[in-house]
C-alpha cells in the first residue's frame, strides 16, 4: 500500500507545505524554526524516507529513522489530509518494516506529543506501550511528550520499556 522512498528537495518542499487543523498545527513545520532548517536540509536524509501512497505514488507522509544501539527511534508524520483515515495503521506498519530491513533493530522508540491522543491509540494499536513522559522543548515552548517502545520483531503486540 504503502511505498517508501528517499527524501527529495520537491517532497520536502511539499512537507514544508502541510497546515494542520489546531491543535495538530502543533506539527507543522514552520512552528519550529529549528526543526524546520533541520528537516529541509538535505545533509539530514541519510535516514529519512518520503512515503508514497503506492496505486497513485502521491506524497502522504514521510519517515525519520534514529537508529541507536539495539533500537531505532521512528519519527512520523503523515499528510493533513491523510490524517482521519483510518490508514494510520498501515503507515507505522509500513516504516517499522523498513526499518526492520534496513537497521535489524532489538526494539523501536518513539515520542509523541501528549495531547495527540489520535496518534498515541494508533501506536498502541501497533504494539507499542508507553514508557515515560518527558518534557521537550519546541515550538517556543515546553510541552509533554509521551515516550512509547515495542519489540522490532514482527507481530510483536507488545513492547519493552529501553
Amino acid at each position: 500500500m504503502f511505498e517508501l522512498v528517499p527524501m527529495t528537495p520537491a517532497y520536502a518542499d511539499e512537507v514544508d507545505g502541510w497546515r494542520y487543523d489546531p491543535p495538530y498545527d502543533f506539527y507543522d513545520l514552520r512552528a519550529d524554526p529549528g526543526d524546520r532548517a533541520e528537516f529541509l536540509d538535505p545533509d539530514g536524509w541519510e535516514h529519512t524516507r518520503a512515503v508514497l501512497d503506492g496505486p497513485d505514488g502521491n506524497l502522504v507522509g514521510f519517515v525519520q529513522f534514529d537508529p541507536k544501539p539495539g533500537a531505532v527511534e521512528v519519527g512520523l508524520g503523515m499528510a493533513p489530509t491523510e490524517t482521519g483515515r483510518g490508514r494510520g495503521r498501515a503507515f507505522v506498519e509500513a516504516g517499522l518494516d523498513y526499518a526492520r530491513e534496513r537497521y535489524d533493530p532489538e526494539r523501536f522508540e518513539l515520542a509523541v506529543a501528549a495531547f495527540n491522543e489520535r496518534a498515541i491509540t494508533v501506536y498502541e494499536r501497533c504494539g507499542f506501550e508507553r514508557v515515560g513522559t518527558d518534557a521537550v522543548e519546541t515550538n517556543g515552548g515546553e510541552y509533554a511528550f509521551v515516550r512509547m517502545a515495542r519489540a522490532a520483531k514482527r507481530g510483536a503486540r507488545r513492547g519493552r520499556s529501553a
